[in-house]
């Protein structure tokens, strides 16, 4: 299944753009959709922690997507 993934910070700049669609399995977790991102973008190994959120919340590595759901990669934040 196809599922669209905003992509933020960091995050933008290892996909490339801001939105992407990607091929995951149907049943896949968000921890599935992590690895298949690591190997679609290695880079993203390199991020010290790397949060996925399903639905504007964030997601239980356990969590299934479904189709349609809205999927935000939330990298880790510097700053004060």
């Amino acid at each position: 299944m196809q599922v669209n993934i905003l992509a933020f910070g960091i995050t933008k700049d290892i996909l490339g753009k801001t939105l992407v669609n990607i091929d995951i399995p149907e049943g896949s977790s968000v921890k599935q959709l992590k690895e298949k991102l690591i190997v679609t973008y290695p880079k993203m190994e390199e991020l010290t922690s790397l949060l996925i959120a399903v639905n504007e919340e964030y997601g239980d590595e356990l969590q299934i997507i479904q189709a349609g759901d809205e999927i935000a990669l939330i990298p880790p934040v510097s700053g004060g």
